[in-house]
């Protein structure tokens, strides 16, 4: 009798804990994040997920990569993905086309330009005027990455039509391969292949994109405008997440970011990605909060109409909205 007693003691003390776990789960909230790219640029994201900071907020985060802006804003609009993250170039396109639901902007992660110039010597002294005259690998037609080059070229009184070959033929993962096998004489590079032409000594880079073109709005989270009545407090939750992300990676030192986000990058050692975390912290890649300011929208439709993309604008207090993140920020 006694050790049926205490069978049956163990038993509800097991299934105690198990029904505690289970409940505990149960309390999460599950979001749809689909980012435009799984890259380094984007560290404060990973240290959010790595270190708990979603769970902590009351959120099951399920990370979807959707290669593309194209593909992201798509999963968004279809509602496949609860919030997106990538360029808010995509949102302001959707609403000029007339999105009956447009894609607000909510939270910004970048104020730089991810990717770098890299040429085939090392060019102490270079200036943009360099490029005259020679073949480069670019983005594609339209996409962030070609429109701040392009924007930083005219800026210093050169015509990308003109003045040199620019070949946006070669697909955005195959640039560093490209030149690495004697394509072109300069490449427009994101990490880890800028660095990574640097340990073969096939490249070396010259210029910062992020620097030269200032404090750009590069990524942002959005949802949609319906999503955000009915998910107020998901939406919060979120965006209190990434400040502790972000808190994070502005308190730390490149070696203890690497040393956290190196599960999700499994195919770059640690030192490769510490020295690509330090060259992005650096240049101030990452914020201290948030808040995704007007002027930088500004900024963003001023890349957009120099890049002829743009035939009318588009207004920030429609796409944007700041209450989430100075929230956050408090």
């Amino acid at each position: 009798m006694k050790k049926w007693l205490i069978a049956c003691v163990t038993v509800l003390l097991l299934c105690g804990v198990f029904l505690s776990g289970c409940s505990k789960d149960e309390k999460l909230t599950r979001v749809t994040l689909n980012e435009v790219a799984h890259s380094i640029f984007y560290a404060p994201q990973y240290v959010a997920i790595e270190n708990g900071y979603f769970a902590e907020e009351g959120l099951d985060l399920e990370l979807v990569t959707g290669y593309g802006a194209d593909k992201t804003m798509a999963a968004v609009l279809s509602g496949e993905a609860d919030i997106g993250f990538m360029g808010a170039e995509a949102s302001i396109y959707t609403s000029l086309e007339g999105a009956k639901d447009p894609v607000v902007n909510f939270a910004q992660l970048t104020q730089r330009a991810g990717n770098f110039l890299v040429a085939r010597e090392p060019m102490d002294d270079f200036k943009w005027s360099d490029l005259k005259g020679h073949d480069i690998l670019g983005g594609r037609k339209g996409g962030m990455p070609q429109m701040v080059f392009e924007y930083i070229l005219k800026q210093n009184g050169l015509d990308p039509e003109n003045d040199m070959n620019i070949d946006q033929s070669i697909d955005f993962g195959s640039t560093a391969a490209a030149f690495s096998g004697g394509q072109a004489d300069f490449t427009v590079e994101f990490e880890p292949g800028a660095t990574l032409l640097e340990q073969e000594g096939a490249g070396y880079v010259v210029a910062s994109l992020g620097v030269d073109s200032g404090y750009v709005p590069y990524t942002a989270y959005s949802a949609k405008g319906s999503y955000m009545e009915k998910n107020p407090e998901i939406i919060q939750k979120f965006t209190d997440a990434m400040q502790k992300g972000m808190d994070y990676v502005n308190s730390h030192s490149a070696e203890e970011i690497a040393g956290v986000i190196e599960p999700q990058f499994k195919e770059t050692d640690l030192d490769t990605l510490t020295t690509i975390i330090k060259r992005y912290k650096d240049q101030e890649t990452w914020k201290d909060n948030l808040i995704f300011e007007e002027k930088s929208f500004d900024l963003l439709q001023d890349i957009l109409e120099t890049a002829g993309e743009l035939d009318s604008r588009a207004s920030y207090d429609d796409l944007v909205t700041t209450a989430y993140a100075e929230k956050a920020a408090e």
